[in-house]
């Protein structure tokens, strides 16, 4: 019967290795650099944001998510009362005001002026 069947497919399959320790290196080389490439540094900005908005307070001037520049004129758990121009006054959710602006920003785009 030889004569149909070459004698290579007729042997039996190698005995295959066990992936050991050397086999999982390369997996968790991957997830530590995902790890301090995107999930650390991501964490560290929410955390800087989540303090900024803790430190805010009346009189401090901010940009929205939005880009709207504003002074802060009232606050309470979950909205912002923002100064926008002469007694105008728009709320927005705490967690949109994106960042604070140094002192003066406001009064210095406010006295532009208009062509």
């Amino acid at each position: 019967m030889s004569f149909f069947i070459s004698d290579a497919l007729a042997q039996a399959a190698p005995a295959s290795q066990q992936p050991g320790l050397e086999g999982l290196i390369f997996p968790l080389g991957v997830l530590v650099f995902f790890y301090f490439l995107f999930l650390r540094p991501q964490s560290k900005r929410t955390k800087e944001h989540k303090e900024m908005i803790a430190s805010l307070s009346k009189g401090i001037e901010v940009v929205t998510n939005g880009g709207i520049l504003g002074k802060v004129a009232d606050m309470d758990d979950n909205f912002v009362k923002l100064e926008v121009g002469d007694d105008t006054f728009i709320q927005v959710q705490r967690h949109a005001i994106a960042n604070l602006m140094p002192k003066g920003t406001y009064k210095a785009v406010a006295k532009k002026p208009k062509i």
